[in-house]
């Protein structure tokens, strides 16, 4: 396919405008026979205008997966472009969709995690805690609690600490032992050498 065979001034009527969901239907060869594929997302940059070196990018979520594709507006391979839907973006840019795509994600499979746990739904309770009546206590008994709950806290993170260092000793003594028994199985077969 050559250049001539496409209409030019109808492409230039396009409205490829970042933020408009678009349908691209785009011819693939096939040995000799040609077919057309969809390609149905959001167009995230329209860059050069309508210039002969233009292209638009269009982004969809396939699986999960974000996808992005860089058609250039005048390639003879595009069939046709349907709008599917239009909307108005203030930016001419949508490159933040990334991210945010990304972190709904997210939000989605945290969500699944917390709805789904060993096949049952949990449903959150909202427990609200009295509200603390206006107690007129001295400062000096405050601070004096807080620091007793400050204590027990490093208490408790030094025994968590303690029980790390105890695994710790333990997998490095069981690498010593494993050392020593190749190490022993080493000495023997250099003693069998040395006798031949």
């Amino acid at each position: 396919m050559a250049l001539a065979d496409i209409n030019i001034e109808q492409r230039k009527k396009w409205d490829l405008r970042p933020g408009n969901t678009v349908r691209v239907w785009q011819k693939i060869r096939e040995g000799e026979k040609t077919r057309l594929q969809a390609f149905e997302g959001l167009i995230i940059a329209h860059k050069h205008g309508f210039e002969s070196g233009a292209t638009f990018t269009v982004r969809k979520i396939s699986g999960g997966i974000g996808v992005e594709r860089i058609f250039p507006v005048f390639s003879p391979n595009i069939d046709k472009i349907e709008i599917v839907k239009r909307s108005k973006a203030r930016r001419a840019k949508l490159y933040y969709i990334r991210e945010k795509t990304a972190k709904q994600i997210r939000r989605k499979m945290k969500q699944l995690r917390n709805i789904v746990s060993g096949g049952k739904e949990e449903e959150e309770e909202i427990v609200e805690e009295p509200k603390p009546e206006a107690v007129d206590e001295p400062v000096d008994e405050v601070k004096a609690e807080e620091e007793t709950k400050t204590e027990e806290g490093a208490e408790e993170k030094t025994a968590v600490q303690e029980e790390a260092a105890e695994e710790k000793e333990d997998a490095q003594k069981e690498d010593a032992e494993e050392k020593e028994v190749s190490q022993e199985e080493g000495e023997v077969k250099v003693e069998g050498e040395k006798e031949n």
